[in-house]
Formats: structure tokens, C-alpha cells, sequence
């Protein structure tokens, strides 16, 4: 769409014009295999969830996304139906600086081993601040 937005080290962009939602953030792989990004789920609450949103909510990646083991990254997705529920909701959240939960879901490189990851999107100093809340094994067994 020849639109590019920069996104500082822990930190969100978010933009709204043009009848869509712009959202990117900052992500690190920490883990020892290249990550993938499947999908997310973005709603507007300043709470930490302990469950992770269905699958079948999930919004699908358009382009792949790869993160190498230990590199710096970023996610990125749009919300384009102005007329959808989620789509006023993130509108709103945005022009007021409320809090917004990101859920990506992302596996390794053969499609295993996925895992949700929450991200609080929080506004502060003119600036939309980011931070991990929790991981969700998909496949297997949770470690809690």
C-alpha cells in the first residue's frame, strides 16, 4: 500500500487513516529455532487473559514472517473492515490511548511447536509501549 512505519525496541505503531487499522511491533526471538508467525488476535482490555483467544479467531498471516533464533523482529497486521465490531473497537482504543492485548500465534519453521504469546499494548509519553504477559503452548501440555 506504500505505507512504513518505523517501530522502536519495545515498543507498537498504530495508526488508523484510510479506512484501516495499522498495527506493528517489535519482537525478539529469544528461543533456539527460527520462528514463524501464523496468525493474531488483537482486542481492547488492560487485563492479562489466562487463556489464550480460540484459534478459529485468529486473523491469518497475509505474508510470512520469519524471526532467526535470537534476532531482533516484527509483527505486523491491519484491520480493514470499518464496519466490523473489532474494527471500532481498536479504532477507538487507538485515538484514546487505551489498553489493547495482542495475541500472536507462531510455530517453528515446519509448522510445529506452536505457541501464543500475549503482548500488552499500552500508550505512554506519546508512545505505544509493549511487554510479554504470557506464553501458551498450543500443542502440548501447558508447564503450569
Amino acid at each position: 500500500e506504500g505505507r512504513f512505519l518505523r517501530v522502536p525496541g519495545g515498543a507498537a505503531t498504530l495508526e488508523v487513516g484510510d479506512g484501516v487499522v495499522y498495527m506493528v511491533i517489535s519482537v525478539r526471538n529469544v528461543g533456539t529455532g527460527l520462528a514463524v508467525m501464523h496468525g493474531w488476535h488483537v482486542e481492547v482490555t488492560g487485563q492479562p487473559q489466562q487463556t489464550h483467544p480460540p484459534l478459529e479467531d485468529f486473523t491469518t498471516q497475509t505474508r510470512d514472517i520469519y524471526v532467526a533464533p535470537g534476532d531482533l523482529g516484527f509483527w505486523q497486521g491491519a484491520l480493514r473492515d470499518p464496519a466490523a465490531a473489532q474494527f471500532k473497537a481498536v479504532t477507538a482504543a487507538v485515538e484514546a490511548g487505551d489498553p489493547m492485548m495482542l495475541s500472536i500465534l507462531y510455530g517453528d519453521w515446519e509448522g510445529g511447536q506452536r505457541v501464543i504469546s500475549q503482548f500488552a499494548l499500552r500508550h505512554a509519553n506519546d508512545k505505544w509501549l509493549t511487554s510479554t504477559g504470557r506464553h501458551f503452548n498450543v500443542d502440548r501440555p501447558d508447564p503450569r
